[in-house]
Protein backbone atom coordinates (compact mmCIF):
# COMPACT_ATOMS: atom_id res chain seq x y z
CA UNK A 1 0.00 0.00 0.00
CA UNK A 2 2.85 2.32 0.91
CA UNK A 3 4.59 1.41 -2.30
CA UNK A 4 1.49 2.39 -4.32
CA UNK A 5 1.29 5.74 -2.60
CA UNK A 6 4.97 6.35 -3.25
CA UNK A 7 4.48 5.66 -6.95
CA UNK A 8 1.56 8.05 -7.03
CA UNK A 9 3.57 10.75 -5.32
CA UNK A 10 6.45 10.15 -7.71
CA UNK A 11 4.12 10.42 -10.71
CA UNK A 12 2.59 13.60 -9.30
CA UNK A 13 6.04 15.09 -8.77
CA UNK A 14 7.08 14.14 -12.31
CA UNK A 15 3.91 15.69 -13.70
CA UNK A 16 4.50 18.87 -11.70
CA UNK A 17 8.12 19.04 -12.86
CA UNK A 18 7.03 18.64 -16.47
CA UNK A 19 4.48 21.43 -16.07
CA UNK A 20 7.10 23.68 -14.46
CA UNK A 21 9.55 22.89 -17.26
CA UNK A 22 6.90 23.66 -19.94
CA UNK A 23 6.03 26.93 -18.23
CA UNK A 24 9.73 27.85 -17.97
CA UNK A 25 10.27 27.04 -21.65
CA UNK A 26 7.23 29.11 -22.60
CA UNK A 27 8.50 31.99 -20.47
CA UNK A 28 11.93 31.77 -22.16
CA UNK A 29 10.28 31.85 -25.60
CA UNK A 30 8.25 34.91 -24.59
CA UNK A 31 11.36 36.68 -23.35
CA UNK A 32 13.25 35.82 -26.53
CA UNK A 33 10.36 37.01 -28.71
CA UNK A 34 10.04 40.25 -26.73
CA UNK A 35 13.82 40.76 -26.89
CA UNK A 36 13.72 40.20 -30.67
CA UNK A 37 10.92 42.72 -31.09
CA UNK A 38 12.77 45.21 -28.92
CA UNK A 39 15.96 44.78 -30.96
CA UNK A 40 14.04 45.19 -34.19
CA UNK A 41 12.41 48.36 -32.92
CA UNK A 42 15.75 49.77 -31.79
CA UNK A 43 17.34 48.87 -35.14
CA UNK A 44 14.45 50.44 -37.04
CA UNK A 45 14.78 53.63 -34.99
CA UNK A 46 18.51 53.72 -35.65
CA UNK A 47 17.89 53.31 -39.39
CA UNK A 48 15.32 56.11 -39.33
CA UNK A 49 17.75 58.39 -37.48
CA UNK A 50 20.56 57.64 -39.94
CA UNK A 51 18.32 58.25 -42.96
CA UNK A 52 17.02 61.47 -41.44
CA UNK A 53 20.51 62.76 -40.62
CA UNK A 54 21.75 62.01 -44.14
CA UNK A 55 18.82 63.84 -45.71
CA UNK A 56 16.99 60.74 -46.84
CA UNK A 57 13.63 62.22 -45.93
CA UNK A 58 14.29 65.45 -47.80
CA UNK A 59 12.23 65.93 -50.96
CA UNK A 60 13.86 64.39 -54.01
CA UNK A 61 15.57 66.96 -56.22
CA UNK A 62 13.10 68.33 -58.72
CA UNK A 63 13.69 67.35 -62.31
CA UNK A 64 13.96 71.08 -62.94
CA UNK A 65 17.50 70.69 -61.57
CA UNK A 66 18.15 68.38 -64.54
CA UNK A 67 16.63 70.80 -67.02
CA UNK A 68 16.74 74.35 -65.73
CA UNK A 69 14.70 76.61 -67.98
CA UNK A 70 15.24 80.13 -66.68
CA UNK A 71 13.48 83.30 -67.70
CA UNK A 72 15.06 85.61 -70.26
CA UNK A 73 14.71 89.35 -70.53
CA UNK A 74 11.60 90.34 -72.44
CA UNK A 75 13.66 91.76 -75.29
CA UNK A 76 12.35 92.49 -78.77
CA UNK A 77 11.77 89.29 -80.68
CA UNK A 78 11.27 87.05 -77.65
CA UNK A 79 7.92 85.28 -77.47
CA UNK A 80 6.24 84.16 -74.24
CA UNK A 81 5.18 80.55 -74.75
CA UNK A 82 5.66 79.45 -71.16
CA UNK A 83 8.39 76.95 -70.28
CA UNK A 84 8.88 73.25 -71.08
CA UNK A 85 7.91 70.68 -68.44
CA UNK A 86 10.68 69.72 -66.03
CA UNK A 87 9.29 66.37 -64.85
CA UNK A 88 9.50 63.00 -66.56
CA UNK A 89 12.18 64.18 -68.97
CA UNK A 90 12.76 61.56 -71.69
CA UNK A 91 16.40 60.44 -71.68
CA UNK A 92 16.35 57.50 -74.06
CA UNK A 93 15.02 56.39 -77.41
CA UNK A 94 14.84 58.45 -80.58
CA UNK A 95 12.61 61.30 -81.65
CA UNK A 96 12.04 62.35 -85.23
CA UNK A 97 11.99 65.95 -86.35
CA UNK A 98 10.42 66.83 -89.69
CA UNK A 99 10.95 70.30 -91.15
CA UNK A 100 8.89 71.25 -94.18
CA UNK A 101 10.55 74.05 -96.12
CA UNK A 102 9.45 75.75 -99.31
CA UNK A 103 12.43 74.05 -100.98
CA UNK A 104 11.65 70.56 -99.68
CA UNK A 105 11.53 68.39 -96.57
CA UNK A 106 14.33 67.83 -94.06
CA UNK A 107 14.19 65.03 -91.48
CA UNK A 108 16.40 64.43 -88.48
CA UNK A 109 16.62 62.10 -85.52
CA UNK A 110 16.94 63.73 -82.11
CA UNK A 111 18.96 62.07 -79.34
CA UNK A 112 17.44 62.53 -75.84
CA UNK A 113 20.14 60.36 -74.28
CA UNK A 114 22.82 62.94 -75.08
CA UNK A 115 20.83 66.18 -74.94
CA UNK A 116 17.62 65.49 -72.98
CA UNK A 117 16.92 69.12 -72.00
CA UNK A 118 17.45 70.38 -75.55
CA UNK A 119 15.25 67.69 -77.08
CA UNK A 120 12.63 68.32 -74.39
CA UNK A 121 12.62 72.03 -75.24
CA UNK A 122 12.45 71.38 -78.97
CA UNK A 123 9.56 68.95 -78.50
CA UNK A 124 7.73 71.52 -76.37
CA UNK A 125 8.21 74.36 -78.85
CA UNK A 126 7.23 72.19 -81.81
CA UNK A 127 4.04 71.24 -79.95
CA UNK A 128 3.31 74.96 -79.59
CA UNK A 129 3.86 75.37 -83.38
CA UNK A 130 6.54 77.86 -82.43
CA UNK A 131 8.58 77.25 -85.58
CA UNK A 132 5.70 77.17 -88.06
CA UNK A 133 5.66 79.96 -90.66
CA UNK A 134 9.05 81.32 -89.60
CA UNK A 135 11.98 82.15 -91.88
CA UNK A 136 15.55 80.91 -91.62
CA UNK A 137 17.45 84.15 -91.19
CA UNK A 138 21.04 83.12 -91.87
CA UNK A 139 22.92 80.97 -94.32
CA UNK A 140 26.62 80.33 -94.94
CA UNK A 141 28.39 77.96 -97.28
CA UNK A 142 28.28 75.28 -94.56
CA UNK A 143 25.09 75.70 -92.54
CA UNK A 144 21.57 77.09 -92.37
CA UNK A 145 20.37 78.82 -89.19
CA UNK A 146 16.68 78.86 -88.25
CA UNK A 147 14.37 78.98 -85.23
CA UNK A 148 13.92 82.72 -84.76
CA UNK A 149 10.25 83.74 -85.04
CA UNK A 150 11.28 87.36 -85.62
CA UNK A 151 13.54 86.45 -88.52
CA UNK A 152 16.16 88.90 -87.25
CA UNK A 153 18.60 86.66 -85.39
CA UNK A 154 17.62 88.10 -82.01
CA UNK A 155 14.36 86.25 -81.35
CA UNK A 156 13.32 83.17 -79.44
CA UNK A 157 11.25 82.08 -76.44
CA UNK A 158 11.35 83.91 -73.12
CA UNK A 159 13.52 81.28 -71.47
CA UNK A 160 17.09 79.99 -71.67
CA UNK A 161 18.70 76.68 -70.75
CA UNK A 162 22.24 75.28 -70.32
CA UNK A 163 24.50 73.68 -72.91
CA UNK A 164 24.63 69.91 -73.35
CA UNK A 165 26.65 67.43 -75.38
CA UNK A 166 29.33 69.86 -76.49
CA UNK A 167 31.81 68.30 -78.93
CA UNK A 168 35.42 67.56 -78.12
CA UNK A 169 37.76 70.41 -78.97
CA UNK A 170 40.47 69.61 -81.50
CA UNK A 171 44.09 69.60 -80.37
CA UNK A 172 46.05 72.72 -81.35
CA UNK A 173 47.93 72.39 -84.62
CA UNK A 174 51.67 71.72 -84.38
CA UNK A 175 52.35 72.05 -88.10
CA UNK A 176 55.16 74.66 -88.42
CA UNK A 177 54.15 75.57 -91.97
CA UNK A 178 50.61 76.31 -90.79
CA UNK A 179 51.69 78.37 -87.80
CA UNK A 180 54.14 80.46 -89.78
CA UNK A 181 51.48 82.28 -91.75
CA UNK A 182 48.36 81.81 -89.63
CA UNK A 183 46.92 84.41 -87.30
CA UNK A 184 48.31 83.59 -83.80
CA UNK A 185 44.96 84.37 -82.19
CA UNK A 186 43.24 81.91 -84.50
CA UNK A 187 45.81 79.24 -83.67
CA UNK A 188 44.97 79.31 -79.96
CA UNK A 189 41.21 79.27 -80.41
CA UNK A 190 39.76 75.84 -79.64
CA UNK A 191 37.68 74.36 -82.44
CA UNK A 192 35.72 71.19 -83.05
CA UNK A 193 34.46 69.49 -86.16
CA UNK A 194 30.75 69.76 -86.78
CA UNK A 195 30.37 67.26 -89.64
CA UNK A 196 27.78 67.47 -92.38
CA UNK A 197 24.45 66.30 -91.00
CA UNK A 198 24.94 67.83 -87.54
CA UNK A 199 21.94 69.43 -85.85
CA UNK A 200 23.01 71.90 -83.16
CA UNK A 201 21.82 74.86 -81.10
CA UNK A 202 22.88 78.42 -81.84
CA UNK A 203 23.49 80.72 -78.90
CA UNK A 204 24.81 84.08 -77.80
CA UNK A 205 27.21 82.69 -75.21
CA UNK A 206 27.51 79.83 -72.76
CA UNK A 207 24.20 78.43 -71.48
CA UNK A 208 21.98 80.81 -73.48
CA UNK A 209 20.12 78.29 -75.60
CA UNK A 210 16.63 79.24 -76.72
CA UNK A 211 15.08 78.17 -80.01
CA UNK A 212 17.62 79.03 -82.69
CA UNK A 213 19.40 76.09 -84.26
CA UNK A 214 21.54 75.33 -87.24
CA UNK A 215 21.66 72.52 -89.77
CA UNK A 216 25.15 71.70 -91.01
CA UNK A 217 25.25 70.57 -94.65
CA UNK A 218 29.03 70.70 -95.12
CA UNK A 219 31.81 69.83 -92.66
CA UNK A 220 32.78 72.90 -90.63
CA UNK A 221 35.20 73.74 -87.82
CA UNK A 222 33.57 75.85 -85.10
CA UNK A 223 34.28 76.61 -81.46
CA UNK A 224 33.06 73.66 -79.35
CA UNK A 225 30.31 75.84 -77.86
CA UNK A 226 27.18 74.55 -79.55
CA UNK A 227 24.97 71.76 -78.20
CA UNK A 228 24.63 68.86 -80.62
CA UNK A 229 21.18 67.31 -80.24
CA UNK A 230 20.53 65.35 -83.41
CA UNK A 231 21.53 64.17 -86.86
CA UNK A 232 20.03 65.02 -90.22
CA UNK A 233 18.71 61.85 -91.86
CA UNK A 234 17.10 63.23 -94.99
CA UNK A 235 17.02 66.33 -97.14
CA UNK A 236 20.69 67.24 -96.92
CA UNK A 237 20.62 67.90 -100.66
CA UNK A 238 17.83 70.43 -100.08
CA UNK A 239 20.04 72.30 -97.61
CA UNK A 240 23.05 72.16 -99.93
CA UNK A 241 21.04 73.78 -102.71
CA UNK A 242 19.96 76.56 -100.34
CA UNK A 243 23.60 77.13 -99.43
CA UNK A 244 24.66 77.11 -103.07
CA UNK A 245 22.14 79.88 -103.80
CA UNK A 246 24.27 82.18 -101.61
CA UNK A 247 23.49 84.92 -99.11
CA UNK A 248 23.72 88.68 -98.85
CA UNK A 249 26.73 88.66 -96.50
CA UNK A 250 24.94 90.86 -93.97
CA UNK A 251 25.77 88.87 -90.83
CA UNK A 252 28.89 90.00 -88.99
CA UNK A 253 29.44 86.47 -87.68
CA UNK A 254 29.62 85.18 -91.26
CA UNK A 255 27.14 84.59 -94.05
CA UNK A 256 23.87 86.46 -94.10
CA UNK A 257 20.26 86.33 -95.15
CA UNK A 258 19.73 83.59 -97.76
CA UNK A 259 19.36 84.95 -101.29
CA UNK A 260 16.54 82.47 -101.67
CA UNK A 261 13.90 82.89 -98.94
CA UNK A 262 13.79 79.84 -96.70
CA UNK A 263 10.53 79.48 -94.81
CA UNK A 264 9.51 76.73 -92.39
CA UNK A 265 5.87 75.94 -93.08
CA UNK A 266 5.83 73.32 -90.32
CA UNK A 267 8.18 71.65 -87.85
CA UNK A 268 7.08 68.57 -85.92
CA UNK A 269 8.74 66.27 -83.39
CA UNK A 270 7.41 62.74 -82.90
CA UNK A 271 8.47 59.62 -81.02
CA UNK A 272 8.66 57.56 -84.21
CA UNK A 273 12.07 56.23 -85.14
CA UNK A 274 12.98 57.43 -88.64
CA UNK A 275 14.10 53.89 -89.51
CA UNK A 276 15.46 53.60 -93.00
CA UNK A 277 15.44 57.31 -93.71
CA UNK A 278 17.49 58.85 -96.45
CA UNK A 279 21.17 58.49 -95.50
CA UNK A 280 23.32 61.58 -95.09
CA UNK A 281 25.52 61.84 -98.20
CA UNK A 282 29.24 62.17 -97.63
CA UNK A 283 30.68 65.61 -98.21
CA UNK A 284 34.38 66.02 -98.88
CA UNK A 285 36.01 69.14 -97.52
CA UNK A 286 39.76 69.55 -97.68
CA UNK A 287 39.69 72.78 -95.68
CA UNK A 288 36.64 73.10 -93.39
CA UNK A 289 35.22 76.60 -93.22
CA UNK A 290 34.60 78.53 -90.04
CA UNK A 291 31.43 80.53 -89.62
CA UNK A 292 30.24 80.48 -86.05
CA UNK A 293 26.46 80.53 -85.59
CA UNK A 294 25.13 82.91 -82.99
CA UNK A 295 21.78 83.89 -81.55
CA UNK A 296 22.37 87.56 -81.13
CA UNK A 297 19.79 88.66 -78.57
CA UNK A 298 22.59 89.35 -76.08
CA UNK A 299 25.60 89.73 -78.38
CA UNK A 300 25.95 93.41 -79.38
CA UNK A 301 27.61 93.91 -82.72
CA UNK A 302 26.22 90.77 -84.31
CA UNK A 303 23.15 90.69 -86.50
Amino acid sequence: MASSKSRQRALARAKTERQIARRAAAARRRRQWQAGIGSAVVLALLVVVVIWKTGGFSPAPASADRCAYTGADAATGLVDVGKPPTKDIVENGVKTMTITLGQGKVTAKLDPSKAPCTVNSFTYLAGKKFFDNTTCHRSTDTLLQCGDPSGTGSGGPQYRFPDENLPQAAAPSTDPSASASADPAAQTAATALYPAGTLAMANSGANTNGSQFFLVFKDVQLPPNYTIFGTITGGLDVLQKIGAAGNDGSNSAGGGKPNQEVKISSLTVTDTDPGAAEPVPSVSTSAPASAAPSATSSAPGNS
